[in-house]
């Protein structure tokens, strides 16, 4: 998962989450160095930050979230309260990590400049101002059921699973989805469902398809297979390009009553490519 290219209080945030009732219960209030070093242990990422390190992470957080908001009205015209209290409460810093290298990166997190940051394995934690507007454009609900395909660091799943009743994810690398399937119950995220597979067959054993499927890779085109999981009035967020090019394109696909499809062109984007039968069939049959 690469990214998207392209002033609210902590407070603020917090009151309109409790105001609409659409985040659930994080860590906003009670997330401290301690609180995140025994997440972290518990995952099987063990780390030890100073205070000093720690309130320095946190001191960002504050801008970061107003970069969001003002992206997020720059780009739709608003900031949806829902998306903006799922960002305060889950902690970026906790899904900054180097798989392939058995290391923390916390200080990366909230950075200026929103950028992609390595996972290793080839993926990447994407950018936060892309992943708010996926978020927001998706329009996720209390009551809705998403897909992920791509976890990629589990943070866009973690993010849907603050408002939604459940939220899936796949990932196809395995070291990677072993690893990151560890990360969510520390949290006490237990709507978060994750498994070790191709995102390109979705996950048929879903009772009842999805309302929501995001894809964070490239991929060449609409799986068909997706298209058959996204439930009635359902949303499906997906960049489609080749791979490693620049061209790509967000699309949003809706099915109506009927089942039909059909589809928008959103904005550019660039992220790294759908693996596995994507690679193996780039036309479909």
């Amino acid at each position: 998962m690469a990214g998207v290219t392209g002033g609210i209080t902590r407070r603020g945030l917090m009151g309109s989450a409790a105001a609409i009732g659409l985040a659930r219960p994080g860590f906003a209030a009670g997330w401290t160095r301690s609180a995140y070093e025994h997440a972290m242990e518990r995952s099987g990422r063990p780390v030890s930050l100073t205070d000093a390190q720690f309130e320095a992470i946190e001191a960002r957080k504050p801008a970061a979230l107003r970069h969001i908001q003002s992206y997020l009205q720059e780009r739709l015209g608003s900031a949806d309260p829902g998306v903006m209290a799922a960002f305060e409460a889950v902690p970026r810093e906790y899904f900054h990590y180097i798989y392939s290298e058995h290391r923390a990166t916390p200080d990366d997190a909230y950075e200026d400049t929103p950028k992609p940051w390595a996972l290793g394995y080839g993926s990447a934690l994407s950018d936060y101002l892309g992943q708010a507007y996926m978020t927001q454009i998706a329009k996720p609900g209390p009551e809705d059921t998403t897909l992920e395909i791509g976890t990629g660091s589990g943070f866009q799943s973690a993010l849907l699973s603050r408002i939604v009743r459940d939220a899936y994810t796949i990932e196809i690398i395995e070291p990677l989805g072993r690893a990151v399937s560890r990360i969510f119950a520390p949290l006490g995220y237990s709507n978060v469902h994750t498994r070790i597979g191709d995102g390109y067959y979705g996950w048929p054993e879903v009772a009842g398809g999805f309302d929501i499927i995001i894809v964070t890779c490239a991929a060449q085109y609409a799986p068909p297979d997706l298209f058959k999981q996204l439930k009635a009035g359902g949303r499906m967020i997906i960049p489609i390009g080749q791979p490693f090019k620049r061209g790509q394109v967000l699309y949003v696909y809706t099915k109506d009553a009927e089942g039909k499809i059909h589809s928008k062109r959103d904005m550019g984007v660039f992220f790294i490519p759908m693996t596995g039968v994507m690679a193996k069939m780039p036309h479909p049959a």
